[in-house]
């Protein structure tokens, strides 16, 4: 029994190009890096900054963004060298695969496939919000009963922009991932446009005494805001889903990872200055504080065109995080562990057609019905779990001597994948004991699944 669970895969194998039908290699290290600042730069720039200021850190939150992204460019390095190494897609679950074995392989993507579904639903719910909310400046307003998840105490009974969304995205998903990325592009530009707009006009309101004291509740306050604003990074693991999508692995993937988590990082930084710089830290503790301070200084016009960068910001998380469980979806489906289906390339488009709208129908559920406002955590352990296992994952894969020469190698080893390792792990102990208990539940589900299922069928039978 020890055998058959923890059986690993052979990375020669691995390598080797199966079947008839094969992912196309169309991206390049400049897609990755917007594919990467597509998925972290949404919510967390436009409300963060703000609600973490003003609870936690106050200026000093410049301080907790960096720590936060120095434990991400940690796992982002480790994360590097699983890719440019085993250029295959699965991301954390098929590194896992390749050096501890089947049951924490399995573990590790039915975690993953928690992250991507309920970040989606989570996020395609703050899209509908926004949405209305900018639509209310148009004096267009959408009926209550279609504007919220179920909850006939209020009158809402489905969220439907929320659905509009997630099948909108998977449409573009099907047409394949360089079309889906021409589209993320798009929408990146306008986003970062909309927030080096908001740094261009603000810096000019910027009153330095806003940042006394800078740390208004001490390093403890800069530590625990660091626990939260890290959640504002989440995304940046997706784009190892992409891998076997991408010309020279092995020089692309560090590119996007690395490079993408270091223009988010100055971005956050600067945002976060010129935001407590233009309004006491204490005032900041509202759902919108970006387009908040722009209506303080009378800048409604550039509060407007905020409201809409959050819209389109929100789009390419959801774009983002929908690729990644897709491209999830199949790599399991490839190995047997769902069915064959998961796996199945469209001879039209080379992509999984019928697990793309099999993920969109599942979270445009979650979406439209679900109230997800006590769930939103198990995204961020979801995330942790995958950060650590890959993390330690990193010293194993060194020891393989099948590993094929060249790539990016994570310096200092090993001491910067166990730093990475240790840090995580402090993240998911500041976690909730709810998050804990509901985290727990959907592994012994998954595990069901796994034992009923996935074992028999595995193609490592």
């Amino acid at each position: 029994m020890r055998n058959l669970l923890f059986r690993r895969k052979n990375i020669a194998d691995l390598l080797k190009k199966e079947g008839t039908i094969q992912l196309k290699q169309s991206l390049g290290a400049f897609d990755l890096i917007l594919l990467g600042v597509g998925a972290i730069v949404g919510t967390g720039i436009f409300i963060l900054p703000g609600t973490v200021s003003a609870t936690h850190a106050g200026p000093g939150i410049v301080f907790s963004f960096i720590i936060a992204a120095i434990v991400c460019a940690l796992a982002g390095m480790c994360y590097s060298e699983f890719a440019s190494s085993v250029p295959v897609t699965g991301s954390a679950y098929t590194y896992g695969y390749i050096v501890f074995g089947e049951i924490v392989a399995w573990l590790v993507g039915w975690a993953l496939l928690l992250e991507y579904g309920l970040a989606v639903a989570a996020v395609a719910t703050g899209w509908s919000s926004y949405l209305s909310a900018l639509l209310a400046g148009f004096n267009i307003s959408l009926p209550t009963a279609i504007s919220g998840s179920f909850n006939p105490a209020v009158g809402t009974y489905i969220n439907l922009p929320a659905i509009v969304i997630i099948f909108a995205t998977a449409f573009f998903l099907m047409l394949g991932i360089k079309e889906s990325t021409r589209l993320n592009s798009i929408m990146v530009f306008l986003k970062v446009g909309v927030i080096l707009l908001f740094i261009g006009v603000g810096v000019f309101y910027v009153e330095p005494t806003n940042w006394q004291p800078f740390l208004p509740f001490g390093v403890s306050g800069v530590l625990s805001g660091a626990a939260l604003v890290f959640f504002a990074y989440l995304g940046f693991d997706a784009v190892s889903s992409a891998a076997e999508e991408v010309k020279n692995p092995q020089r692309n993937m560090p590119i996007g990872i690395i490079g993408s988590l270091l223009i988010c990082t100055v971005l956050y930084v600067v945002v976060s200055l010129v935001l407590t710089g233009m309004v006491p830290y204490t005032d900041l503790n509202v759902s919108d504080p970006v387009s908040y301070v722009m209506q303080l200084v009378h800048q409604d016009w550039i509060a407007g065109i905020i409201s809409l960068g959050a819209v389109v910001g929100m789009m390419t998380v959801i774009l983002v995080m929908s690729y990644g469980g897709t491209r999830l979806l199949y790599a399991l489906g490839r190995d047997g562990l769902l069915p064959k289906s998961m796996a199945e390339l469209s001879p039209k488009f080379k992509t999984p057609v019928k697990n793309t709208w099999v993920f969109a129908i599942l979270v445009a559920f979650c979406a439209g019905f679900v109230p997800l406002s006590k769930l939103t955590e198990l995204v961020n352990m979801g995330t942790l779990v995958a950060f650590t296992i890959v993390s330690i994952g990193v010293i194993y894969l060194r020891k393989n001597k099948n590993i094929p020469s060249g790539g990016f190698k994570v310096p200092f080893f090993p001491v910067l994948p166990i730093l990475s390792f240790l840090m995580c792990l402090f993240l998911i102990s500041q976690l909730s004991i709810h998050t804990w208990i509901a985290c727990g539940l959907w592994f012994v589900f998954g595990l069901i699944v796994y034992f009923v299922y996935g074992r028999k069928h595995s193609t490592m039978n």
